[in-house]
C-alpha cells in the first residue's frame, strides 16, 4: 500500500470479496435474493467461471489490494461439495494476498446441513458458519416456507461444534405470519440459549417481487412489532449480546468484519451471479476519488454462458450526491456511528458538504455529535429511514 490512513488514499480503504452461490432447494416465499431453486446445479463449472470473474476482477485499478474478508452468500452455499468449496478457497489464495487471521463466512441452511461437508469446509479455510435459522417453531417454519424443523437447527449446530467451528452467526426473524409477543419471546430465548457468537435478529419485510409479496400472509401490526422489536433488544443484550448495527448483536470479538467493511463504506470485490462490487481508487481528474459500483450478470445461465468479457451487466460511476447517499444509507446503520473523517476517508468529500444536515438532525434529536464522532440517537435509530432520507437531496 503506498498511502497512509491518515492521509486518507483510496488505497487505505479495506477491501472485501463477495462470492455469490445462486442455487437453493427450493425458493421462500419471503426471499428476495438471486436464489433460483435448482436439482443438480453445476458446481464445478460455475468455480471455474467464479475463478475466471476473480482474475478480471483483479484486473481493474484499484483491486490489487490484500483482502481482508471473504463472504459466500446466497442463495444456499451449503450446497456446494467440500472439494468445490476447497478449489474456490485455493483459487483465491492463489490470485489475492490475503490479510493475516481473515474472516472467512459461508452461509448455510440446516435443511442442507451434512456433518462431512462442514468439516470439508474448515478443512479448507472457512472460519465463519452464518446459518439461516430464522425461526426455532415448527408451525412458524412451516408458515415461512422453510425445508427444515427445529431439530435440524439444533443438529446443524451440533455438526458445526463438531466440526470445530467456535464462529457462528444464527439468523432469525420477529412479526412472522400470525406470530405474537410471546412466541416471538420464546423463539429468541431458545435461540439465545443455543450460545451463537453472533446473532442478527431482524423484522419480516415483504418484499416486492416475493410470493409474500403478491399474496400477503397476516403479519403483526407495526405496533406489535415495534413491540417484539424492543423485547428482542432488550432480551440480547441482558444475554451478553451487543447490538453495533440494526439488526446485528454479538459477544466481544464476533462483530462480522466483513458486514462492518459495508457500513463503513468500504471497499469490495463481487464474482458470481447478480453479485455487486465497490472499488474506490484516486482521480485527480475529478480531484478526489473516482467510485464505482458493478453488477454482474444476474441469472446462473447467463453467467455461465456469456464471454468473459460480457460478466458486467452494469458499471455506474457515483456522483458526488450518490457518495453521499451512499455513506449516510451505509454508516448510519451503525449503533455507535463513525468517525467524521470516515467521510472523507472513504469518498473524498469534505465533512461541510454534510455538516448542515448532520447539524439539523442533531437540533431535531436524531443524531448526537460526540467530538470527532457522529452516532444515531435512539429516535434517529427508531426513524432511520427518514434519517437517511435527509442525506438524500442535501
Amino acid at each position: 500500500m503506498t498511502e497512509s490512513a491518515s492521509s486518507g488514499g483510496a488505497q487505505a480503504l479495506p477491501l472485501a470479496l463477495y462470492v455469490h452461490a445462486p442455487w437453493c432447494v427450493s425458493k421462500c416465499p419471503y426471499c428476495d435474493f438471486n436464489s433460483h431453486a435448482a436439482d443438480a446445479p453445476p458446481f464445478e463449472p460455475y468455480v471455474t467461471r467464479l475463478l475466471a470473474d476473480l482474475d478480471l476482477e483483479l484486473d481493474r485499478p484499484g483491486a490489487r489490494r490484500p483482502l481482508a474478508s471473504v463472504f459466500i452468500g446466497g442463495g444456499t452455499p451449503s450446497l456446494f461439495p467440500g472439494p468445490a468449496v476447497r478449489r474456490l478457497l485455493d483459487g483465491i489464495r492463489e490470485r489475492a494476498d490475503l490479510v493475516p487471521g481473515i474472516e472467512m463466512t459461508l452461509e448455510a441452511n440446516p435443511g442442507t446441513r451434512d456433518a462431512a461437508r462442514f468439516a470439508h469446509y474448515r478443512e479448507a479455510g472457512i472460519n465463519r458458519l452464518s446459518i439461516g435459522v430464522q425461526s426455532l417453531s415448527a408451525p412458524r417454519l412451516r408458515a415461512l416456507g422453510r425445508i427444515h424443523g427445529p431439530d435440524e437447527v439444533y443438529d446443524t449446530l451440533r455438526m458445526a461444534r463438531a466440526a470445530g467451528f467456535d464462529n457462528l452467526n444464527l439468523d432469525m426473524m420477529f412479526a412472522l405470519p400470525e406470530q405474537n409477543l410471546a412466541e416471538a419471546r420464546e423463539d429468541l430465548e431458545g435461540l439465545i440459549a443455543l450460545e451463537p457468537e453472533h446473532i442478527s435478529y431482524y423484522q419480516l419485510t415483504l418484499e416486492p417481487n416475493t410470493a409474500f409479496y403478491a399474496r400477503p400472509p397476516r403479519v403483526p401490526d407495526p405496533d406489535l412489532a415495534a413491540d417484539m422489536a424492543e423485547q428482542g433488544l432488550e432480551a440480547l443484550a441482558l444475554a451478553g449480546y451487543r447490538q453495533y448495527e440494526v439488526s446485528a448483536h454479538a459477544r466481544d470479538g464476533a462483530r462480522c468484519r466483513h458486514n462492518l467493511n459495508y457500513w463503513e463504506f468500504g471497499d469490495y470485490l463481487g464474482i458470481g451471479a447478480g453479485a455487486h462490487g465497490k472499488l474506490t481508487r484516486e482521480d485527480a481528474a475529478r480531484d478526489g476519488r473516482q467510485v464505482s459500483r458493478t453488477a454482474k450478470r444476474r441469472h446462473p445461465a447467463a453467467y455461465l454462458e456469456t464471454s468473459l468479457e460480457t460478466l458486467l451487466s452494469s458499471t455506474r460511476i457515483l456522483c458526488e450526491q450518490d457518495l453521499v447517499f451512499e455513506f449516510a444509507l451505509n454508516a448510519l446503520r451503525l449503533t455507535e456511528g463513525f468517525p467524521r473523517d470516515l467521510l472523507t476517508r472513504t469518498t473524498g468529500l469534505p465533512w461541510s458538504r454534510v455538516s448542515q444536515i448532520v447539524l439539523g438532525a442533531e437540533g431535531d434529536g436524531m443524531l448526537r455529535i460526540l467530538s470527532e464522532r457522529v452516532e444515531p440517537t435512539d429516535r434517529g435509530r427508531r426513524f432511520l429511514d427518514d434519517l437517511v432520507g435527509r442525506f438524500a437531496t442535501g
